[in-house]
């Protein structure tokens, strides 16, 4: 019997698609799905700076964590290197989200 194998391709989706797939969703046009990617994108990036949480129920929260200094090493080299503290943002997935995938 032969079977034939379908290769997946990781893929991701970039911001181009997104706003496609909205625009077809939401039946409006490219440029007003644009603008509500950018208006989300906005909020997000400035609550985050604030050091705001933004919770959409059911799909996730968005957060700001601190990752304290550490030290690593340079993988050229090898040698030793202080890596500063810095803020980073994470996304936590909700429950509805995660039972999806």
């Amino acid at each position: 019997m032969l079977h034939r194998f379908k290769l997946i391709k990781n893929t991701s989706m970039n911001k181009a698609e997104l706003i496609a797939h909205i625009a077809d969703n939401a039946e409006i046009a490219k440029t007003q799905a644009n603008a509500a990617v950018d208006a989300f994108i906005e909020a997000v990036t400035k609550a985050l700076k604030k050091g705001d949480k933004v919770t959409l129920v059911g799909f996730g929260t968005f957060s700001v964590s601190k990752r304290a200094a550490r030290m690593g090493r340079n993988p050229q080299t090898g040698a030793a290197i202080k890596i500063k503290a810095k803020k980073v943002a994470k996304f936590k997935a909700g429950k509805e989200l995660s039972g999806k995938l």
